[in-house]
């Protein structure tokens, strides 16, 4: 939600454009009164060797030496130190006597009186600059003895005025405001552009605003129990929160990583590397079925997927039961319709008169109806498995397939352990014995046969059926969700399977398949580890 827009404060984008058009103009602004200052610093210091230079060449010419000892210097000096100022590009050139009297000047006034500045190291024969404020105003000069014979006869100034200084700076100032201001425009348009495309990824939002929608971000993110993934344009782990990390089996150190190598099931890794959108499709993990739901988040490009986890293993588990009681109410509607056939059938008989053929008929019904039930119970005397078998011999009946117990089965009740639960077994043994009707379907000797027996290691499920078999290059794939050799239905097919082997791997168990024999067919078996019961502690009451 957003602040009204009179009270709202400037964008992120805005702020920062702000903050960066400010800090270009305080770069710029003094970068340029560095530059100004260095070079007005180099200026000064080339004008002071300039005047040294002058100076200096005055000094050595024997011209003013010879001067200096006429009677009148000034008359000889005057017109060639003009002469050298014009020549050499400085303001001034001084020649005077060692006292610091004038012989020469710019100002012919200013002949004969004492110079304005230092002489006195000149006097003691070291040639220096300074800067000081004389007849013509502020000036960098130079001061250097003239010598005759090691004598100090005289002493020359030669100087350039600041202003002229500054003259000849004013064109670089120039130069540089241009190239500061080109750089100030350069700059501004730069930040204009980045932030003009920040404002775009950031929505015109301000920063109270962007945190708090990453407050409420992180807490929708830990409040949604179901599973939440979203990756990048390269398939790695952008964000998950605690339901997917949960709900994948995953540690604190997914992010970043490729989906590719997180250990996931081949169909899962497959579905999340996936372009296309994927809608409540079913996957399963080593012990969880999952519903995954993928959206591709795209821009003109491809950016990311958004991935949502649903758990649905205990759905799941109640549909397979609940199949198995739609199973058993249909095969009791069966037996009832049969039922009221049969006894439509004594009543008739009792109604012509021929009661012993009725009760003859009766009785053959009934003892075919317990003999298949004492034939179950005394097999498999686990009241789960032995309800199951019933329900799936009549289920088979009514596909034309004849389900049998083998002789060596063996299962009495309060053999199997506590933590070894019957939905386990309704899932395992129920599935398997679908599979089993669906490949006997149509063969010739349409069979099959479920053998369950314990030892004191292990419980084995084995279920033999009389179908065309499975092709041994597909022994690993027949387990795989998705994979069936029949054509899918309604609901789709491949999911039996890849329920029983999750729930052969959850109790630690293994599965097999292979061929039955001469016959054809195939044989599923599975085996599952029975942990024994812990001894009673010693010392109870006897």
């Amino acid at each position: 939600m957003r602040l009204p827009s009179l009270t709202r404060p400037r964008s992120l984008a805005g702020q920062l454009f702000a903050m960066q058009a400010v800090l270009i103009a305080v770069v710029v602004a003094g970068y340029a009164l560095f530059t100004y200052v260095s070079d007005r610093r180099q200026a000064e210091d080339a004008a002071a060797r300039q005047a040294t230079a002058v100076a200096r060449s005055i000094a050595d010419t024997p011209t003013v030496r010879d001067a200096i000892r006429t009677p009148d210097p000034t008359a000889a000096l005057e017109p060639y130190a003009l002469k050298v100022t014009r020549d050499a590009n400085v303001d001034f050139v001084t020649i005077m006597n060692p006292d610091g009297i004038r012989w020469t000047h710019p100002d012919r006034r200013q002949i004969g009186k004492r110079f304005l500045g230092t002489t006195a190291p000149a006097r003691r024969g070291r040639t220096f600059t300074e800067t000081y404020t004389g007849t013509l105003g502020p000036s960098v000069r130079a001061v250097t003895p003239v010598t005759d014979g090691g004598r100090i006869v005289g002493l020359v100034s030669a100087g350039i005025t600041v202003d002229r200084i500054s003259e000849r700076l004013q064109d670089q100032v120039t130069a540089l405001l241009g190239v500061a201001g080109g750089a100030l425009l350069l700059g501004a348009v730069g930040t204009y552009v980045v932030n003009a495309r920040l404002r775009r990824h950031t929505h015109n939002m301000n920063a109270t605003e962007l945190s708090r929608m990453h407050d409420y971000h992180q807490a929708a993110l830990h409040a949604v129990r179901e599973g939440l993934l979203m990756l990048d344009g390269r398939y790695r782990v952008a964000l998950i929160n605690d339901g997917g990390r949960e709900l994948l089996g995953v540690g604190e150190d997914v992010v970043g990583r490729s989906v590719a190598g997180l250990g996931l099931p081949a169909p899962l890794t497959g579905a999340l590397l996936s372009s296309r959108p994927r809608v409540d499709e079913v996957h399963l993990t080593a012990s969880r079925v999952l519903v995954v739901n993928t959206s591709p988040v795209s821009g003109g490009e491809h950016r990311g997927t958004v991935v949502t986890l649903r758990d649905v293993t205990e759905l799941q588990s109640l549909m397979g039961e609940l199949d198995t009681e739609r199973g058993f109410t249909q095969a009791l509607r069966s037996q009832a319709h049969e039922a009221a056939n049969r006894l439509h059938t004594v009543v008739s008989l009792i109604e012509l008169g021929r009661a012993e053929e009725a009760v003859e008929f009766a009785t053959a019904e009934l003892e075919l109806a317990q003999a298949l039930t004492d034939q179950v119970v005394a097999a498999v005397s686990e009241p789960v498995l032995a309800a199951l078998l019933l329900g799936k011999t009549s289920q088979a009946n009514e596909r034309g397939v004849e389900l049998v117990v083998s002789s060596d089965s063996r299962l009495d009740d309060g053999l199997l352990p506590d933590d070894l639960p019957a939905r386990d077994l309704v899932t395992i043994l129920g599935n398997l014995i679908d599979n089993a009707v669906d490949a006997a379907r149509g063969s010739a000797r349409a069979r099959v046969t479920v053998t369950a027996y314990a030892s004191a290691a292990e419980l084995v499920l084995r279920v033999t059926d009389t179908g065309p078999g499975v092709d041994p290059g597909h022994a690993d794939l027949v387990f795989e969700r998705g994979f069936s050799t029949k054509p899918a239905g309604p609901g789709g097919r491949g999911l039996g399977l890849a329920l029983v082997r999750q729930a052969v791997t959850r109790r630690e168990g293994t599965l097999t398949v292979s061929d039955a024999s001469a016959d054809g067919g195939a044989v599923f078996e599975a085996r599952l580890p029975l942990r024994p019961a812990p001894a009673p502690a010693k010392g109870g009451a006897a």
